[in-house]
């Protein structure tokens, strides 16, 4: 059930990065991520509400600082989709994602079994392979610095998320989607970008948001159930889903590597299931 929610998870990010990356290329990245987060507050918001669970004070201090992971990981990554650097983002983001949950993991005592570390070990290469781009948009240093930063943003997300207790219901969810928009304006302030929304095609934003949310809902009950070194690393190769739907979608063809990729993405996930 860990690798099934995490894999639909994945699933979740994909579609959202997919239709955030094309309106970002089109209208401020910045007003879009804002657009985002707000989408998932109000999605969050209105299932959390009504329930009558009532989560701790730890449990509102770990979405805290998941927030401050969301909103930075989702800010770099929408900055180098915008520009046209995914080959170089993606990959980076996707990798560092992984790696830190897994880290974390090892460091709390998660011990896999070895059949799973072999599909974790081929997840990193097939996250690289199928979001990677041979194209001369995806050269320059601008692009693995966004990389770097969104992958340490949503790595600090899903170790975060992982620490929230089971009976805490939603609100720490939209308080981590609340956060991540206030550093999603800090950021943008600090660089000096535009993230009032004024452009209307920034609302398709909040469909981003909305996916964002579930997927991150779906990771953390995979993470309540499993192994956070298994549910990261499965949720980790959303890139892999975005780069399906673009080629179903806007008919961009996959290169040689990104094939090679999205087959080692397979394998890993039927590894790291079977184990």
């Amino acid at each position: 059930m860990t690798v099934l929610l995490s894999l639909l998870a994945a699933a979740s990010y994909g579609l959202s990065d997919f239709n955030g990356g094309w309106v970002s290329k089109r209208v401020s990245a910045w007003t879009v991520a804002l657009a985002a987060q707000l989408g998932g507050v109000v999605a969050t918001l209105a299932i959390a509400l009504p329930s009558d669970a009532r989560p701790s004070g730890a449990d509102l201090a770990w979405a805290l600082l998941a927030g401050v992971g969301n909103g930075f990981g989702t800010a770099f990554l929408y900055r180098g989709l915008s520009t046209g650097r995914m080959g170089v983002v993606a990959p980076v983001s996707g990798v560092g994602a992984a790696l830190l949950p897994v880290v974390t993991g090892v460091l709390i005592g998660e011990r896999p079994g070895p059949v799973v570390w072999i599909g974790i070990a081929l997840a990193f290469p097939a996250i690289w392979f199928v979001a990677r781009e041979s194209s001369a948009a995806a050269a320059g240093s601008a692009g693995v610095v966004d990389g770097v930063l969104a992958g340490l943003g949503f790595g600090t997300l899903f170790v975060a998320l992982s620490r929230v207790s089971e009976d805490a219901g939603l609100l720490p969810l939209a308080l981590n989607q609340a956060a991540g928009g206030v550093v999603i304006v800090a950021v943008a302030l600090v660089l000096r970008q535009a993230w009032l929304p004024r452009d209307p095609r920034a609302s398709l934003g909040l469909v981003s948001g909305a996916l964002a949310a579930l997927a991150t809902w779906l990771f953390m009950v995979a993470t309540r159930g499993g192994n956070l070194t298994v549910a990261s690393v499965v949720v980790s190769l959303y890139p892999a889903f975005t780069v399906m739907l673009a080629a179903l979608v806007l008919r961009e063809r996959v290169q040689r590597t990104q094939g090679v990729g999205l087959v080692l993405c397979a394998v890993a996930v039927a590894l790291v299931a079977a184990g």
